[in-house]
């Protein structure tokens, strides 16, 4: 049982690292390390069709190695640290320079443990997940027209409803009375949500002279880097 726990978290973050937008992107003759969001790339300059295979690529990463460990009977902490440990693969891969945000693979596993631990209260997360993404969509199309989409407030609207999406998920286990692994689970997804947004490429954001207060508060309500990188 150890063996097999330990071999389900290890391919979990193996299977996360597997860079498939990135390589999607430099097949469309897209430069990775230049965007802030590979999947918002996509969406604006190869296509709808595009990003949606890259996206529903990313889900399936953070399903199967839940699916896995739940197939096999492994304890619901287990199997909630696979996927875990896909979005750490996604956002911390061993080949430096290509990590992702994580949110579509943490979409994934959320979505695969609560609907197989039939945790359904907690799935309330989606309506933010839903919502931030329709207005995203709203101003993607307004940058389609040339009508400053990129820039329109409502832009905010993902990455906001993703942090509250992830936050909200443990606390609803918690306050229902869901198994303590699956909320422990969800807790640690959010955790690492909250820390590649605060960490990924921050020195580069302070050694333009911003103070430190302002620029973390933007990334971690926003995910937005001040530089344009991480």
């Amino acid at each position: 049982m150890a063996m097999g726990s330990i071999a389900l978290v290890v391919g979990g973050y193996l299977l996360g690292a597997l860079p498939f937008t990135v390589a999607l992107a430099i097949a469309c003759g897209l430069e990775p390390a230049a965007e802030p969001d590979l999947h918002i790339a996509l969406w604006r300059r190869v296509g709808r069709l595009v990003a949606a295979v890259a996206t529903v690529v990313e889900i399936s990463k953070g399903a199967f190695p839940v699916l896995v460990g739940f197939g096999f009977g492994l304890p619901v902490g287990v199997v909630a640290l696979s996927g875990v440990a896909a979005v750490a693969g996604q956002m911390w891969p061993p080949l430096r320079g290509h990590g992702e945000k994580g949110n579509s693979t943490g979409i994934g596993v959320l979505i695969t443990l609560l609907l197989l631990y039939r945790a359904y209260l907690p799935l309330v997360s989606l309506v933010f997940f839903a919502t931030g993404a329709a207005l995203r969509c709203v101003t993607l199309a307004a940058d389609r027209r040339s009508e400053g989409g990129a820039d329109h407030p409502l832009a905010y609207a993902l990455p906001l409803g993703m942090l509250l999406g992830f936050g909200v998920a443990p606390l609803v286990c918690w306050l229902t009375g869901e198994p303590q692994g699956l909320g422990v689970g969800l807790l640690l997804l959010f955790v690492l949500i909250v820390v590649r947004r605060l960490t990924a490429g921050v020195w580069l954001d302070l050694s333009v002279g911003a103070k430190v207060a302002p620029v973390l508060l933007r990334r971690l309500l926003f995910d937005e880097s001040l530089t344009g990188r991480g």
